[in-house]
C-alpha cells in the first residue's frame, strides 16, 4: 500500500499534535515513550503517554478496513518517513531521554519501533536489535575456538 498525499498529511499533523503537547523545554516530563495505535479495521490513530493517556487522535481514511498483510510494516514504514523528515520536531520534544515513538496495533500489542531519540542520536528503524542473537552465537563461538 503506497500512502496518498490526505495519508502524509494527517501523519504530519498527528506528529505535530505530539509536539505541540510536548514542546521543548528545560524541565523534561518523566515520559520515554510514545505510543501510536493503528487500526487497520477502523482507521484510528490514537496516541498514547506512558500513562496510557491519549494525547491526539485521527481517522486516516485510506487505512480504513485495509486488508494488506504487510498493513503495518506499511504503517510503520509511512511513520518512520514523516519522523525522518520531522525529526527536528520530534527529536526535541518536552520529553526525558530516551524517549521512542512506538507502533502499536488496535489491542495496544507493540508492532515496531519507529523512532527513539537521545540526545545527539537519533534512531530511525525497524528492529533495532536485528540479528543481535547470530553476533552473540558468533562471538561466542569465535572465543571458545581460541
Amino acid at each position: 500500500m503506497k500512502a496518498n498525499e490526505q495519508t502524509l498529511q494527517q501523519v504530519e499533523r498527528v506528529i505535530n499534535k505530539i509536539s505541540q503537547k510536548f514542546p521543548a523545554c528545560k524541565e523534561a516530563e518523566m515520559l520515554t515513550d510514545i505510543h501510536i495505535s493503528v487500526s487497520q479495521y477502523t482507521g484510528d490513530v490514537l496516541v498514547f503517554d506512558d500513562d496510557s493517556t491519549e494525547v491526539t487522535r485521527c481517522v486516516v481514511e485510506q487505512w480504513i478496513d485495509c486488508k494488506d498483510e504487510t498493513f503495518y510494516d506499511d504503517v510503520a514504514q509511512v511513520f518512520r518517513t514523516e519522523l525522518q523528515k520531522m525529526s527536528s520536531v520530534a527529536g526535541c520534544l518536552g520529553l526525558l531521554k530516551p524517549y521512542s515513538f512506538v507502533l502499536e496495533d488496535d489491542e495496544r500489542n507493540h508492532v515496531a519501533e519507529l523512532f527513539v531519540a537521545d540526545d545527539d542520536t537519533v534512531i530511525i528503524g525497524g528492529d533495532l536489535m536485528k540479528g543481535l542473537n547470530e553476533d552473540l552465537d558468533n562471538f561466542i563461538e569465535d572465543l571458545l575456538k581460541k
